[in-house]
């Protein structure tokens, strides 16, 4: 017994200390073993954070990403290789199915060697395109560290600015500029709704072969903000793939170093961007959960829910409602920060929706906080709405997909019926209808009148024989 206690306590202890919402388990392929060192803080970062680290070189022939058919590693950190590529075990389809079975992958770029084709194959299957000349650099003439680069131009000094995106969630946001020497830049493109950018290059910036003799690019791969730093994928599983255009950028010499830009000398912010770049690639932030979702109907109609009772549905939750009834919908919504659960609010201007839909949304209404039923660990969103005056099958749906949080779909699939004949409005309570019972009643007390004049004028004894006797 103690002994069993004595293996099964240091998991414990690897589990509460994980910050990491898929696993601790981290892989890191790197060809040239004497480079490990150059990583040590980015390294030791990591494994404050808890990740337990396994160092391989590609030619090990006994890698392998996957042990009977499952994830041998929950993440993956691809440092440049030297060779062509990073071998058969790790070809560009054990990779993509590494991410289908929901593993995290980081993959870092090198200015200093041509990009394999094996690379260039597999991010072309992201829809991700390096420049066609595998020695092109992102080269800026303006905003470059002028002690490291004073002639080449090809370190990037990006202020903190720099790194305030659209996604309204600042992951990667750092107080200090960030440098990015020899930078591999990335266009990513338009098909896909799972790409973003992460970090992108300077207006001024653009695509060039510092071995190319011309002193003028004619025609730049691209330039400005069509190229990016840093990308990201999350895939529809949740999987995240991040291509980062520089690996010096998680060394150390970067994460001590001081740049200089427009005669002003600063410390880099590299070492927090290289954190925050690897906490949402690994899911230590930027993960949502819905917790408890329930739909009823409003208790205004007793009746109705007396015999939506009676044909079988439960008054939570309910498979089926009838026309016009009133409903309340409510999400629990959590948001995972590096080690627990947090309630999760939407960003300005910004607001989670929610749809009662057939073929097309009836309702499209927003899903309001609820101060009162939420809990520490999350928020509850609540709508009332009334459903249509039309039968059918109608989903209740919450589709949210922003970038940088993994995706919301969640659909509650109802029946709605019409009312039965002993649930329509008599005819009384309806102020339109005044006009109709007016002459119904009208026409009953004329012909009452009618009939009661018919009779008192029918003719005498008297009358009836003088009128016989006239016939004769």
């Amino acid at each position: 017994m103690r002994a069993f206690l004595s293996f099964l306590l240091p998991a414990l202890v690897g589990v509460a200390q994980a910050l990491s919402y898929t696993g601790t388990r981290l892989l890191v392929v790197n060809e040239d073993a004497s480079e490990k060192d150059n990583y040590s803080k980015f390294w030791g970062d990591l494994e404050s954070r808890g990740f337990r680290i396994s160092f391989e070189s590609p030619k090990n022939e006994k890698l392998s990403l996957f042990e009977l058919g499952e994830r041998a590693y929950d993440h993956l950190i691809l440092l440049p290789p030297k060779s062509k590529g990073f071998g058969p075990n790790l070809s560009p389809k054990n990779i993509l199915d590494f991410a289908k079975k929901e593993g995290n992958v980081i993959l870092a770029l090198s200015g200093d060697s041509p990009t394999p084709a094996a690379i260039n194959s597999l991010l072309l299957e992201l829809d991700i395109h390096l420049p066609p000349d595998r020695n092109a650099l992102l080269v800026d003439h303006f905003n470059y560290d002028i002690s490291s680069a004073p002639e080449k131009h090809d370190v990037l000094v990006l202020p903190p600015i720099q790194l305030l995106r659209t996604d309204l969630n600042n992951f990667f946001e750092t107080e200090n500029p960030v440098a990015a020497p020899r930078v591999v830049g990335q266009v990513l493109g338009n098909a896909s709704p799972h790409l973003a950018p992460i970090l992108k290059a300077p207006s001024t910036a653009y695509s060039y072969n510092p071995k190319d003799e011309a002193e003028a690019v004619e025609d730049p791969f691209a330039f400005g903000s069509q190229l990016s730093i840093a990308s990201a994928m999350q895939a529809r599983n949740s999987a995240r793939f991040t291509v980062l255009g520089s690996a010096e950028m998680l060394e150390n010499k970067w994460f001590d170093a001081s740049v200089k830009l427009s005669g002003k000398q600063t410390k880099t912010g590299n070492q927090d961007f290289a954190k925050k770049l690897s906490e949402w690639t690994f899911q230590e932030v930027g993960v949502l959960k819905v917790g408890e979702l329930t739909h009823y109907q409003n208790e205004g109609d007793k009746k109705g829910v007396l015999n939506q009772t009676a044909i079988g549905a439960s008054e939570l939750n309910p498979k089926i409602y009838k026309i016009k009834d009133d409903v309340t919908y409510t999400i629990e919504l959590s948001e995972w920060s590096h080690d627990h659960f947090i309630p999760y609010v939407p960003p300005p201007l910004d607001a989670l929706q929610l749809e009662c839909t057939m073929l097309s949304p009836f309702h499209r209404l927003p899903l309001l906080p609820s101060a009162s039923l939420s809990t520490p660990n999350a928020t509850l969103y609540t709508a009332s709405f009334t459903l249509p005056d039309q039968h059918g099958i109608f989903n209740f749906r919450v589709n949210y997909k922003r970038p940088f949080l993994t995706s919301v779909d969640e659909k509650r699939t109802v029946t709605v019926r019409h009312m039965a004949h002993d649930e329509y409005t008599r005819s009384f309570a309806i102020s339109g209808a005044y006009v109709w019972i007016t002459g119904i009643w009208t026409t009953v007390v004329g012909w009452v009148l009618f009939l009661g004049m018919w009779l008192y004028a029918r003719p005498t004894e008297e009358e009836r024989k003088a009128k016989g006797k006239k016939a004769q």
